[in-house]
């Protein structure tokens, strides 16, 4: 199996890809490693490691697309990019997959043009992996179609419930509508028809309210880019939150060193299973082929990850299984 790297994607390459390749590779045997960005700065990078040289091999692409770039103007005037050039490789066939921790919506663009779209899929879509207390669920749309129609919605509950299956290994997956009360009569004439749509799937569990992500009342939360977005950057902002508060608690109950230990790594023990390199990156689903995306910020170990995620989505068979689902 052949993944392709977006070596200059997010913000520590070619450092933190070139790495995360290398450890994927050490810890999947199954695995080969296509690695896309400028030639010269790769085997720079490469030259640093100790690796498995017949593994690894460079596909020269000299542009690169920054974080902060316009998505379609990007995709549209640097067709030498690393994302242009590796989702090409990946639609003549040449490799299985495409990663990146790159520009999210360059990447989007580029997947759902050069890629296509799979069959009976309306408009691809993001999904976020999101932490509850029973571990990560897939929160989905996260961002890339603000606007939507109730068969949207259905396949993108579809979408996510095949991919939380094969990869998070979450048997018999359930569904909610994410809804301003758990009535079906509840919500917009769009939610409304969504919830019609939706209930023809035995997994789906009915509308469920903000107060039932983080308890994991559902394992896929269905909703629109708009309220996905929203949903996702809140959750992101916990962590920063608590500890400011878990800090001011500390100071104004004058806890001893010892006492200042104890509870730093009851806090570290709770928060280590929602650590995103975990899982490193996610799909978009819908698209013709594998293509996941990472955060800007991806350590080496959330590359390795994500690349382990993209095999898994090969070996599982995630879109031939996804128009399925949308076929029954």
């Amino acid at each position: 199996m052949r993944i392709a790297v977006d070596a200059v994607g997010g913000d520590y390459y070619p450092k933190n890809p070139v790495e995360g390749a290398i450890q994927a590779i050490e810890e999947n045997d199954k695995i080969d490693i296509l690695l896309c960005g400028p030639e010269g700065m790769i085997k720079k990078e490469l030259s640093k490691f100790s690796y498995d040289d017949n593994r690894i091999s460079i596909f020269d692409a000299p542009q690169i697309i920054g974080m902060n770039e316009s998505p379609a103007k990007a995709f549209k005037t640097k067709p030498d990019s690393s994302i242009v050039r590796g989702l090409t490789v990946q639609k003549k066939g040449q490799c299985d997959a495409f990663i990146s921790a790159g520009n999210t919506g360059a990447l989007l663009a580029a997947s759902t043009f050069i890629l296509g779209k799979l069959e009976g899929v309306i408009r691809p879509t993001i999904a976020a992996l999101y932490p509850t207390i029973k571990g990560f669920r897939l929160l989905v749309d996260a961002g890339a179609n603000l606007e939507v129609k109730p068969e949207m919605l259905y396949q993108f509950g579809l979408m996510g419930k095949v991919y939380v299956e094969e990869v998070l290994g979450i048997e018999n997956a359930r569904i909610g509508l994410l809804n301003v009360g758990e009535e079906k009569e509840k919500g917009t004439e769009i939610l409304k028809e969504s919830y019609n749509l939706l209930d023809k799937n035995p997994n789906f569990i009915g509308n469920i309210e903000g107060r039932d992500i983080l308890p994991a009342k559902a394992d896929v939360f269905v909703c629109d880019g708009m309220i996905g977005n929203i949903t996702l950057k809140f959750g992101e902002s916990l962590v920063d939150a608590f500890q400011i508060l878990i800090s001011q608690g500390i100071e104004k109950n004058k806890l001893s060193d010892e006492q200042k230990q104890v509870v730093l790594k009851v806090i570290s023990d709770v928060i280590s299973p929602f650590d995103y390199q975990m899982v490193g990156g996610v799909p978009f689903l819908g698209v013709d082929g594998i293509s996941l995306v990472g955060h800007g910020s991806s350590s080496a170990k959330a590359v390795k990850n994500m690349i382990l995620n993209a095999a898994l989505c090969v070996e599982h068979g995630v879109n031939s299984k996804i128009v399925s689902s949308l076929k029954n």
